[in-house]
Protein backbone atom coordinates (compact mmCIF):
# COMPACT_ATOMS: atom_id res chain seq x y z
CA UNK A 1 0.00 0.00 0.00
CA UNK A 2 1.35 3.43 -0.92
CA UNK A 3 2.12 6.13 1.62
CA UNK A 4 -0.96 8.03 2.85
CA UNK A 5 -3.18 5.58 0.96
CA UNK A 6 -6.85 5.24 1.82
CA UNK A 7 -8.59 1.91 1.88
CA UNK A 8 -12.21 1.20 2.69
CA UNK A 9 -12.92 -2.15 4.31
CA UNK A 10 -16.31 -3.77 4.90
CA UNK A 11 -16.51 -4.93 8.52
CA UNK A 12 -19.54 -7.17 8.79
CA UNK A 13 -18.16 -10.19 10.65
CA UNK A 14 -20.74 -10.09 13.42
CA UNK A 15 -20.58 -12.66 16.20
CA UNK A 16 -23.16 -15.48 16.35
CA UNK A 17 -26.56 -14.40 17.70
CA UNK A 18 -25.38 -10.78 17.74
CA UNK A 19 -27.52 -7.85 16.68
CA UNK A 20 -27.71 -6.64 13.08
CA UNK A 21 -24.30 -6.35 11.45
CA UNK A 22 -23.12 -2.85 10.61
CA UNK A 23 -20.60 -1.60 8.07
CA UNK A 24 -17.61 0.50 9.08
CA UNK A 25 -15.10 2.36 6.91
CA UNK A 26 -11.40 2.21 7.73
CA UNK A 27 -9.03 4.91 6.50
CA UNK A 28 -5.37 3.88 6.82
CA UNK A 29 -2.44 6.29 6.55
CA UNK A 30 1.32 5.89 6.86
CA UNK A 31 2.18 8.94 8.98
CA UNK A 32 5.94 8.27 9.16
CA UNK A 33 8.14 9.16 12.08
CA UNK A 34 10.15 7.02 14.44
CA UNK A 35 9.38 5.34 17.75
CA UNK A 36 7.01 2.78 19.21
CA UNK A 37 3.66 3.61 20.76
CA UNK A 38 1.26 3.22 23.64
CA UNK A 39 -1.88 5.39 23.98
CA UNK A 40 -3.36 7.95 21.62
CA UNK A 41 -5.94 10.65 22.39
CA UNK A 42 -8.50 12.27 20.09
CA UNK A 43 -9.38 15.90 20.77
CA UNK A 44 -13.21 16.08 20.60
CA UNK A 45 -14.52 17.91 17.56
CA UNK A 46 -11.23 19.29 16.19
CA UNK A 47 -9.99 16.26 14.28
CA UNK A 48 -6.62 16.39 16.03
CA UNK A 49 -5.22 13.13 17.40
CA UNK A 50 -2.24 12.99 19.79
CA UNK A 51 -0.14 9.86 19.21
CA UNK A 52 2.58 8.65 21.62
CA UNK A 53 5.83 7.68 19.84
CA UNK A 54 8.21 6.54 22.58
CA UNK A 55 10.23 9.77 22.89
CA UNK A 56 7.86 12.31 21.37
CA UNK A 57 4.16 12.89 20.67
CA UNK A 58 2.90 13.42 17.13
CA UNK A 59 -0.22 15.49 16.46
CA UNK A 60 -2.10 14.13 13.45
CA UNK A 61 -5.10 15.31 11.45
CA UNK A 62 -7.47 12.37 11.78
CA UNK A 63 -9.19 13.00 8.43
CA UNK A 64 -6.06 13.08 6.26
CA UNK A 65 -3.24 11.54 8.28
CA UNK A 66 -1.25 14.77 7.89
CA UNK A 67 1.20 15.47 10.73
CA UNK A 68 0.29 18.84 12.26
CA UNK A 69 2.97 19.09 14.94
CA UNK A 70 5.28 17.30 17.32
CA UNK A 71 5.97 17.56 21.05
CA UNK A 72 9.56 16.48 21.86
CA UNK A 73 11.40 15.16 24.92
CA UNK A 74 8.83 12.69 26.25
CA UNK A 75 11.00 9.68 27.20
CA UNK A 76 9.08 6.38 27.26
CA UNK A 77 5.84 8.26 26.83
CA UNK A 78 2.54 6.50 27.51
CA UNK A 79 -0.59 8.68 27.55
CA UNK A 80 -1.98 12.11 26.75
CA UNK A 81 -4.80 14.01 28.47
CA UNK A 82 -6.37 17.25 27.21
CA UNK A 83 -8.04 19.96 29.30
CA UNK A 84 -9.73 22.60 27.10
CA UNK A 85 -10.85 24.57 30.18
CA UNK A 86 -7.26 25.36 31.14
CA UNK A 87 -5.94 25.22 27.53
CA UNK A 88 -3.37 22.65 28.62
CA UNK A 89 -2.39 19.14 27.65
CA UNK A 90 -0.47 16.60 29.73
CA UNK A 91 1.79 13.68 28.74
CA UNK A 92 3.06 10.88 31.01
CA UNK A 93 6.76 10.07 30.63
CA UNK A 94 7.83 6.81 32.24
CA UNK A 95 11.47 7.31 31.29
CA UNK A 96 12.15 10.25 33.60
CA UNK A 97 9.05 10.12 35.89
CA UNK A 98 7.68 13.42 34.64
CA UNK A 99 4.48 14.81 33.17
CA UNK A 100 4.93 17.19 30.25
CA UNK A 101 2.51 20.14 30.47
CA UNK A 102 1.97 21.87 27.12
CA UNK A 103 -0.16 24.59 25.53
CA UNK A 104 -3.05 23.14 23.52
CA UNK A 105 -2.99 25.87 20.87
CA UNK A 106 0.73 26.21 20.15
CA UNK A 107 1.85 22.76 21.42
CA UNK A 108 4.72 24.55 23.19
CA UNK A 109 5.99 22.83 26.34
CA UNK A 110 5.18 24.85 29.46
CA UNK A 111 7.02 22.70 31.99
CA UNK A 112 7.80 19.18 33.10
CA UNK A 113 6.29 18.08 36.41
CA UNK A 114 8.27 15.62 38.53
CA UNK A 115 6.16 12.75 39.94
CA UNK A 116 8.19 10.96 42.61
CA UNK A 117 6.12 7.76 42.68
CA UNK A 118 7.44 6.70 39.27
CA UNK A 119 5.88 4.12 36.96
CA UNK A 120 3.91 6.72 35.00
CA UNK A 121 1.46 5.15 32.55
CA UNK A 122 -2.25 6.00 32.22
CA UNK A 123 -3.71 9.50 32.36
CA UNK A 124 -7.21 11.04 32.19
CA UNK A 125 -9.07 14.25 33.00
CA UNK A 126 -11.77 14.21 35.69
CA UNK A 127 -14.27 16.94 34.88
CA UNK A 128 -15.83 16.74 38.36
CA UNK A 129 -12.79 17.73 40.41
CA UNK A 130 -10.84 19.31 37.58
CA UNK A 131 -7.93 16.99 38.39
CA UNK A 132 -5.63 15.27 35.95
CA UNK A 133 -5.55 11.64 37.14
CA UNK A 134 -2.41 9.52 36.71
CA UNK A 135 -2.46 5.72 37.13
CA UNK A 136 1.08 4.61 37.89
CA UNK A 137 2.86 1.25 37.83
CA UNK A 138 4.82 2.41 40.83
CA UNK A 139 6.59 0.14 43.32
CA UNK A 140 5.98 -1.43 45.77
CA UNK A 141 2.33 -0.50 45.12
CA UNK A 142 0.54 1.20 42.27
CA UNK A 143 -0.69 4.73 42.80
CA UNK A 144 -3.20 7.28 41.62
CA UNK A 145 -1.79 10.81 41.54
CA UNK A 146 -4.00 13.88 41.08
CA UNK A 147 -2.62 17.04 39.42
CA UNK A 148 -4.08 20.53 39.19
CA UNK A 149 -4.44 21.22 35.43
CA UNK A 150 -3.94 24.98 35.75
CA UNK A 151 -0.75 24.97 37.81
CA UNK A 152 0.51 21.40 37.37
CA UNK A 153 0.84 21.04 41.15
CA UNK A 154 0.32 17.62 42.72
CA UNK A 155 -2.97 17.63 44.65
CA UNK A 156 -2.66 14.20 46.28
CA UNK A 157 -1.70 10.53 45.99
CA UNK A 158 -3.66 7.32 46.61
CA UNK A 159 -2.05 3.89 47.11
CA UNK A 160 -3.72 0.99 45.31
CA UNK A 161 -3.87 -2.79 45.88
CA UNK A 162 -2.07 -3.62 42.61
CA UNK A 163 1.20 -2.43 41.09
CA UNK A 164 -0.30 -2.53 37.57
CA UNK A 165 -3.21 -0.06 37.46
CA UNK A 166 -4.37 0.72 33.93
CA UNK A 167 -7.30 2.84 32.76
CA UNK A 168 -9.37 5.15 34.94
CA UNK A 169 -12.81 6.69 34.42
CA UNK A 170 -14.96 9.20 36.29
CA UNK A 171 -18.69 9.15 36.98
CA UNK A 172 -18.72 12.97 37.03
CA UNK A 173 -20.02 12.92 40.61
CA UNK A 174 -16.86 12.44 42.66
CA UNK A 175 -15.92 8.81 42.10
CA UNK A 176 -13.08 7.47 39.98
CA UNK A 177 -12.86 3.84 38.89
CA UNK A 178 -9.46 2.22 38.25
CA UNK A 179 -8.77 -1.10 36.50
CA UNK A 180 -6.10 -3.23 38.19
CA UNK A 181 -4.59 -5.47 35.52
CA UNK A 182 -2.62 -7.74 37.85
CA UNK A 183 -5.38 -8.64 40.30
CA UNK A 184 -8.28 -8.29 37.82
CA UNK A 185 -10.11 -5.92 40.15
CA UNK A 186 -11.59 -2.45 39.99
CA UNK A 187 -10.97 0.02 42.79
CA UNK A 188 -13.25 2.95 43.54
CA UNK A 189 -11.64 6.25 44.55
CA UNK A 190 -13.27 9.22 46.28
CA UNK A 191 -11.88 12.10 44.24
CA UNK A 192 -12.60 14.70 46.93
CA UNK A 193 -10.87 12.87 49.78
CA UNK A 194 -8.43 10.96 47.50
CA UNK A 195 -9.17 7.73 49.35
CA UNK A 196 -10.10 4.18 48.33
CA UNK A 197 -13.79 3.38 48.84
CA UNK A 198 -14.07 -0.18 47.52
CA UNK A 199 -12.50 -2.99 45.51
CA UNK A 200 -14.56 -5.16 43.14
CA UNK A 201 -13.55 -8.47 41.50
CA UNK A 202 -14.10 -8.43 37.73
CA UNK A 203 -14.24 -12.17 36.88
CA UNK A 204 -14.71 -13.46 34.18
CA UNK A 205 -12.57 -10.55 33.02
CA UNK A 206 -8.83 -11.21 33.15
CA UNK A 207 -6.29 -8.39 33.02
CA UNK A 208 -8.62 -5.36 32.71
CA UNK A 209 -7.02 -2.40 30.92
CA UNK A 210 -9.25 0.01 28.99
CA UNK A 211 -12.25 1.58 30.67
CA UNK A 212 -15.15 3.92 29.91
CA UNK A 213 -18.13 5.23 31.88
CA UNK A 214 -21.58 5.54 30.36
CA UNK A 215 -23.17 8.32 32.40
CA UNK A 216 -26.55 8.06 30.69
CA UNK A 217 -27.06 4.38 31.53
CA UNK A 218 -24.84 4.44 34.65
CA UNK A 219 -22.60 1.59 33.53
CA UNK A 220 -18.83 1.00 33.42
CA UNK A 221 -17.14 -0.87 30.56
CA UNK A 222 -13.85 -2.70 31.23
CA UNK A 223 -11.79 -3.98 28.30
CA UNK A 224 -10.28 -7.42 28.91
CA UNK A 225 -8.73 -10.21 26.85
CA UNK A 226 -11.40 -12.45 25.26
CA UNK A 227 -14.21 -11.32 27.59
CA UNK A 228 -14.89 -7.70 28.47
CA UNK A 229 -17.37 -6.82 31.20
CA UNK A 230 -20.06 -4.27 32.06
CA UNK A 231 -20.33 -3.20 35.72
CA UNK A 232 -23.15 -1.60 37.67
CA UNK A 233 -21.38 1.12 39.72
CA UNK A 234 -24.15 1.11 42.32
CA UNK A 235 -23.28 -2.45 43.38
CA UNK A 236 -19.98 -3.37 41.71
CA UNK A 237 -21.68 -6.36 40.08
CA UNK A 238 -21.01 -7.65 36.56
CA UNK A 239 -24.26 -7.24 34.59
CA UNK A 240 -23.12 -8.24 31.08
CA UNK A 241 -20.15 -9.62 29.14
CA UNK A 242 -18.86 -8.93 25.62
CA UNK A 243 -16.81 -11.44 23.60
CA UNK A 244 -13.79 -9.87 21.89
CA UNK A 245 -10.23 -10.64 20.79
CA UNK A 246 -6.97 -10.91 22.72
CA UNK A 247 -4.35 -8.26 23.34
CA UNK A 248 -6.66 -5.50 24.62
CA UNK A 249 -4.99 -2.40 26.09
CA UNK A 250 -7.68 0.27 25.81
CA UNK A 251 -11.37 0.78 25.14
CA UNK A 252 -13.32 3.41 23.24
CA UNK A 253 -16.87 4.64 23.86
CA UNK A 254 -19.12 6.76 21.65
CA UNK A 255 -22.05 7.79 23.91
CA UNK A 256 -24.19 9.30 21.13
CA UNK A 257 -24.03 6.18 18.97
CA UNK A 258 -23.88 3.86 22.03
CA UNK A 259 -20.94 1.98 20.51
CA UNK A 260 -18.07 0.36 22.42
CA UNK A 261 -14.79 -0.20 20.54
CA UNK A 262 -12.50 -2.94 21.91
CA UNK A 263 -9.12 -3.26 20.11
CA UNK A 264 -7.33 -6.63 20.06
CA UNK A 265 -3.63 -6.33 19.20
CA UNK A 266 -3.04 -10.08 19.02
CA UNK A 267 -6.05 -10.74 16.81
CA UNK A 268 -5.58 -7.67 14.58
CA UNK A 269 -9.11 -6.35 14.91
CA UNK A 270 -11.55 -4.14 16.82
CA UNK A 271 -14.76 -5.58 18.24
CA UNK A 272 -17.62 -3.08 18.04
CA UNK A 273 -20.52 -3.66 20.44
CA UNK A 274 -23.79 -1.75 20.65
CA UNK A 275 -25.47 -0.95 23.95
CA UNK A 276 -29.02 -2.18 23.31
CA UNK A 277 -29.99 -1.62 26.96
CA UNK A 278 -27.97 -0.99 30.14
CA UNK A 279 -27.59 -4.75 30.69
CA UNK A 280 -27.75 -5.99 27.09
CA UNK A 281 -25.04 -5.64 24.39
CA UNK A 282 -24.74 -6.90 20.79
CA UNK A 283 -21.55 -7.30 18.79
CA UNK A 284 -22.31 -5.52 15.50
CA UNK A 285 -18.94 -5.75 13.72
CA UNK A 286 -15.38 -6.99 13.87
CA UNK A 287 -13.20 -4.44 12.10
CA UNK A 288 -9.82 -5.60 10.69
CA UNK A 289 -6.77 -3.52 11.69
CA UNK A 290 -3.25 -4.99 12.13
CA UNK A 291 -1.30 -7.01 14.65
CA UNK A 292 -0.18 -4.92 17.62
CA UNK A 293 -2.89 -2.25 17.34
CA UNK A 294 -4.16 -2.51 20.92
CA UNK A 295 -5.02 1.04 22.03
CA UNK A 296 -7.80 3.26 20.71
CA UNK A 297 -9.40 6.68 21.15
CA UNK A 298 -12.85 7.85 20.05
CA UNK A 299 -13.83 11.37 19.04
CA UNK A 300 -17.40 11.57 20.43
CA UNK A 301 -18.21 14.60 18.29
CA UNK A 302 -17.02 13.33 14.90
CA UNK A 303 -17.87 9.70 15.81
CA UNK A 304 -14.52 8.34 14.61
CA UNK A 305 -12.30 5.80 16.39
CA UNK A 306 -8.53 6.02 15.95
CA UNK A 307 -5.71 3.49 16.35
CA UNK A 308 -1.99 3.60 15.63
CA UNK A 309 0.66 0.91 15.24
CA UNK A 310 4.20 0.95 13.83
CA UNK A 311 5.27 -1.77 11.42
CA UNK A 312 8.72 -3.19 12.19
CA UNK A 313 11.22 -4.62 9.76
CA UNK A 314 13.60 -7.52 10.46
CA UNK A 315 16.38 -7.22 13.00
CA UNK A 316 19.81 -6.38 11.61
CA UNK A 317 22.13 -9.38 11.15
CA UNK A 318 23.95 -10.35 14.33
CA UNK A 319 21.30 -8.96 16.70
CA UNK A 320 21.16 -10.81 20.05
CA UNK A 321 18.43 -13.38 20.57
CA UNK A 322 15.67 -12.36 22.99
CA UNK A 323 15.85 -13.66 26.54
CA UNK A 324 13.40 -16.45 27.43
CA UNK A 325 9.97 -15.03 28.17
CA UNK A 326 10.79 -11.55 26.85
CA UNK A 327 9.63 -9.82 23.69
CA UNK A 328 13.20 -9.01 22.74
CA UNK A 329 14.46 -6.25 20.45
CA UNK A 330 12.53 -5.07 17.42
CA UNK A 331 13.75 -4.18 13.98
CA UNK A 332 13.54 -0.65 12.58
CA UNK A 333 10.21 1.07 11.98
CA UNK A 334 9.41 0.65 8.27
CA UNK A 335 5.91 2.16 8.35
CA UNK A 336 3.70 3.97 10.88
CA UNK A 337 0.04 3.05 10.38
CA UNK A 338 -2.70 5.36 11.59
CA UNK A 339 -6.28 4.06 11.37
CA UNK A 340 -9.56 6.02 11.41
CA UNK A 341 -12.74 3.92 11.79
CA UNK A 342 -16.02 5.62 10.95
CA UNK A 343 -19.62 4.49 10.67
Amino acid sequence: MTRHALCVLAAILAAPRAGPAQTFKVARFNIGGDGGTDYLTAEPGTGRVFVSRGTHVMVVDGATGKVLGDIPDTPRTHGIALVPRSHHGFITNGGDSTVTMFDLASLAVIKKIRVATGGLDGIMYDDFSGHIILTNHSRPVGTVVALDPASGDIAGTVELEDDAPEGAASDGKGRIFVNNEGKSTMQVIDDRKLAVLASWPLAPCEGPTGIAYDRAANRIFSGCGKTSVVIDPASGKIVATIANGEGVDALGWDPAQRLIYIPAGRDSNVTVAHEDAPDRYSVVATVPTMRGAKTISVDPVKHVAYLFQPEYGPLPPGSPAPAPGSRGPRGPVVAAWFFAISH
